[in-house]
């Protein structure tokens, strides 16, 4: 088995890492937090005390963490994996910028490494159990040697060259944050009408409103804690990357603006620290109406692995 270095402890890179120690990788993590790799540590992985460290003791290095400032950092900052991939390979999961993504990709390929980005779509239970769909971007010999580590923590779906990955995630994202923002208006509605919210979704089941939204979100608003496994920090981290994206491409993106106002209104209201689908909490106030229900509405944070 190679050896592999995981950069990024937080709730999905720590599930994902995890899964690869049980697959049987040896496994060398850091973060910033050192307090993240406990449970890992506990699993049998080893502590590295830098992003170079992991470098220098890892055949692969998978990155996971919030965003493009802090992966430019891990690859070039001080303590860096840029002067240690000579002969390494950089599999990145972080939803980050496609340019960003091509240039630190040449950067690594320019100091003797190989490059893909791996952004990851799902939620935290898919992480856990380790079944999340993964967007592979890069060159057919990088995805080669990519896939058999992916292949421990989802599903890898190739998706073109290097950085079409992360065009993958936005646009991925883009289309589930318009469903969040979509789908409480239509609860709110079907209530004030009469519906119980259990019911409608029931109802919407299987048809043409299905959606991973309907299906896996809806029950975090029908058990109110608006699942905080996803914080609106990190869902406004989303929100400027795909911005970013839709200036960079061009096109009209007027549904795309309204979502995302929606979504800023949500993190001024209840703060950056509230669960994503709070995005439809604000319609429930503002229409005075709940949209509780009873049921056995697991969290998704206490999703289990089959081997556990």
């Amino acid at each position: 088995m190679q050896k592999l270095g995981f950069i990024g402890l937080g709730t999905m890179g720590g599930a994902a890492a995890k899964n690869l120690l049980r697959a049987g990788f040896p496994l060398v993590v850091y973060d910033i937090k050192k307090e993240k790799a406990a449970p890992l540590l506990e699993a049998g992985a080893v502590w590295a005390e830098s992003s170079a460290a992991v470098a220098e003791a890892s055949e692969i290095i998978l990155t996971m963490v919030f965003g493009p400032r802090e992966l430019a950092e891990v690859l070039r900052g001080k303590n860096g994996l840029l002067p240690n991939m000579r002969g390494r390979g950089w599999i990145d999961m972080t939803t980050g910028s496609p340019n960003l993504t091509r240039g630190l990709a040449a950067e690594v390929c320019a100091a003797g490494g190989w490059a893909a980005d791996a952004p990851v779509t799902g939620s935290v239970d898919a992480a856990i159990r380790g079944d999340m769909i993964i967007f592979v971007g890069g060159d057919d010999a990088a995805a080669e040697r990519a896939l058999p580590v992916l292949r421990a923590v989802g599903e890898p779906r190739r998706v073109g060259g290097i950085g079409a990955g992360q065009v993958a995630k936005l646009t991925n994202n883009l289309i589930w944050k318009i469903n969040a923002a979509a789908i409480g208006e239509a609860m709110v509605a079907a209530k004030k009408a009469g519906m119980e919210p259990d019911k409608w979704r029931e109802a919407m089941s299987g048809g043409a409103a299905d959606t991973f939204v309907l299906r896996h979100d809806a029950p975090s608003v029908f058990a109110g804690h608006y699942d905080p496994s996803f914080p609106l920090a990190l869902c406004m981290k989303d929100w400027r990357l795909i911005d970013e994206f839709l200036q960079e491409t061009g096109g009209r993106h007027e549904i795309a603006a309204a979502a995302m106002a929606r979504f800023a209104e949500a993190e001024k209201r209840y703060g950056a620290g509230a669960g994503e689908m709070t995005v439809c909490k604000l319609l429930e106030e503002d229409a005075g109406v709940s949209l509780r229900a009873e049921g056995n509405w697991t969290p998704p944070w206490e999703a289990k692995h089959e081997a556990d």
